[in-house]
C-alpha cells in the first residue's frame, strides 16, 4: 500500500461508516490538486458527502468549522498548506479556541488536511511546511503521518477525534509503500511518537517526510556496520517527547531532522526536550539538526537540489555523531 492509497483507503472508510462526515474544499474531483489520494470518493459517495468548492480557503474552513458545531464531522482539504494561511483566523482564532471558551461543552470536532506540495521549481510561495506555526497552538492537535499506513489510520483517528485536528500529509510520500494492514480505528488521543527502526548507535527523529529520510538514511548506514533507531513524531501537538528521550538515554546521540525552518522548528523542540530531560553524562556527542536553510524556496531546480535536507545530509550528520568521516556522494532523495 503506498501513501496515497493509505490516505484514500481513510477517506472511504470514514464516508463508508459514519454519515457525519463530509469532505469539503477545492479540487477533490481531480487528481491534479489532491493526488491519487481521493480519486473517484465523488462518485462514489456522491457529490453532497465530497463537495468541491470555489476558491475560498477562509469560506470552506468556516464552514467546515461552523458544520461541526453542528454534529457533523466534516474534513476540509487545503490541496496547497501555503494557501491555508488564508484560513488561520478561522483555524487558530475560531477551532482551536471553541472548547476553551464555551468550558468544554462545545468543540468542533473538524479535521483540517494541508497538503505539502513542493519540488518543480514551484517557489517559495507554492513550497512551504508551515507545521511548527500550527504546534504552537494550544488547543490543535496537529498530525504527521509518515508511513502509509498512519496516512490511513491517523486520518480516521483525527476525524474520530472531538477536538479540532490540523492532519498534514505530504506529496513527496505519495508513492511511498510500506506493508497494508487491517483498518485500525484510533484513539488520538493516546498516539504520540513511535520507534520505526530499533538501533544502539545513534537516535535519527523526524516526522512526516523527514522521517522517510531517516528511514532510508538508517539503511545507508546499516550498511556501513551503524545501527540508527529511527523515532517517528507522528503527533507534533501534543508533543510527547517519551520516546525521544528514552533512545537518546540508550544510544547517546542524537539527530533531529525537519523539513521546515531551524528557528523556532521542530528540530529545536526536539533537541530542548531532551536537553532538558536526559543528564548530560549520557550524551557521547552534542545533537545535531537538519532544516531547511533560512531563506524562502526557490524556483531554480538547480538551487532546489541544494535547498532540500536528502538522504545524504541525514547520514553525514550520522556519521559526525560517531567521529567519522563523511560518507562517499549518495543519490539525491526527492
Amino acid at each position: 500500500m503506498n501513501y496515497a492509497r493509505g490516505i484514500r483507503d481513510g477517506f472511504q472508510y470514514l464516508l463508508k461508516t459514519y454519515p457525519e462526515v463530509f469532505a469539503i474544499g477545492q479540487g477533490l474531483w481531480s487528481p491534479w490538486y489532491v493526488g491519487a489520494s481521493m480519486t473517484d470518493l465523488d462518485k462514489e459517495f456522491g457529490t453532497d458527502r465530497v463537495i468541491d468548492t470555489p476558491v475560498s480557503e477562509l469560506a470552506t474552513t468556516g464552514a467546515a468549522v461552523g458544520a461541526s458545531l453542528c454534529g457533523y464531522r466534516p474534513i476540509v482539504i487545503h490541496p496547497r498548506m501555503d494557501f491555508m494561511i488564508l484560513a488561520a483566523d478561522q483555524i487558530v482564532n475560531q477551532a482551536a479556541k471553541w472548547s476553551h471558551m464555551m468550558g468544554g461543552r462545545a468543540s468542533p470536532a473538524v479535521t483540517v488536511r494541508a497538503i505539502i506540495n513542493r519540488g518543480g521549481e514551484q517557489g517559495a510561495q507554492h513550497s512551504q511546511a508551515l507545521h511548527s506555526w500550527y504546534a504552537h497552538i494550544p488547543g490543535l492537535r496537529v498530525v504527521t503521518p509518515a508511513t502509509a499506513s498512519d496516512a490511513r489510520d491517523l486520518l480516521i483517528a483525527s476525524v474520530l477525534c472531538d477536538a479540532p485536528v490540523l492532519y498534514i500529509d505530504n506529496r513527496w510520500l505519495y508513492e511511498c509503500e510500506s506493508p497494508d494492514s487491517p483498518v485500525v480505528e484510533l484513539k488520538l488521543e493516546e498516539e504520540g511518537p513511535r520507534v520505526l527502526r530499533d538501533g544502539s548507535d545513534v537516535t535519527l527523529v523526524g516526522s512526516g517526510y523527514a522521517t522517510w529520510l531517516c528511514l532510508q538514511a538508517a539503511e545507508v548506514l546499516a550498511a556501513d556496520g551503524i545501527d540508527a533507531e529511527v523515532v517517528d513524531l507522528r503527533v507534533l501537538n501534543p508533543f510527547e517527547p517519551g520516546a525521544v528521550i528514552r533512545s537518546v538515554r540508550h544510544t547517546g546521540r542524537l539527530v533531529a531532522v525537519d523539513d521546515g525552518w531551524q528557528t523556532c522548528g521542530m528540530a529545536g523542540e526536539i533537541i530542548a526536550a531532551v536537553a532538558e530531560a536526559v543528564e548530560p553524562a549520557c550524551l557521547k556527542s552534542r545533537p545535531a539538526r537538519i532544516t531547511l536553510p533560512d531563506a524562502p524556496a526557490p524556483t531554480s531546480k538547480t538551487l532546489e537540489a541544494a535547498y532540500y535536507p536528502t538522504v545524504e545530509d541525514v547520514v553525514n550528520a550520522a556519521l559526525a555523531q560517531l567521529g567519522r568521516a563523511p560518507a562517499p556522494k549518495l543519490a539525491k532523495a526527492s
